[in-house]
């Protein structure tokens, strides 16, 4: 069965001064406040597209390493990811890099990394993000 998630930004004023406020109304967790010098220069307290789709993709990969791991019969103990969005005002975002460490018992190294480089190929979220170069540093702890 197929799920639809909505979020909705209310922006007042322009780019440069403006500032929004990005409601997340599927979950009702919260409304976190958005401006352009929280975006392309410090968070200062707010948030960003770029900051949002990091913790779209950290937890989507996330879940799909862990079911990876765990269909090939080690689960995870534990996974720890972090994703860096990039963001170059005037270009846009030039990259993205996930870093993962995993604490799975009975798996190698090589077994850990290939089934993260898995993962970072076929999460949805990558997918949706293919015109967008996506690397990867992935270690066991």
């Amino acid at each position: 069965m197929a799920t639809t998630r909505q979020a909705h930004t209310v922006w007042e004023g322009n780019l440069l001064e403006g500032t929004g406020v990005v409601t997340l109304d599927s979950s009702g967790i919260g409304e976190y406040p958005v401006s352009w010098p929280s975006r392309a220069e410090q968070a200062n307290g707010k948030t960003s597209p770029e900051e949002l789709i990091a913790a779209a993709h950290s937890s989507c990969f996330s879940m799909a390493l862990s079911n990876g791991l765990a269909s090939a019969g080690n689960p995870p103990a534990r996974l720890n990811t972090k994703a860096e969005v990039t963001f170059q005002p005037g270009t846009g975002i030039t990259g993205i890099h996930l870093t993962v460490e995993g604490e799975v018992p009975g798996l190698d190294e090589a077994g850990f990394v290939k089934a993260a480089e898995d993962a970072k190929a076929n999460c949805p979220v990558s997918q949706a993000l293919t015109g967008t170069t996506i690397t990867l540093t992935a270690s066991l702890v």
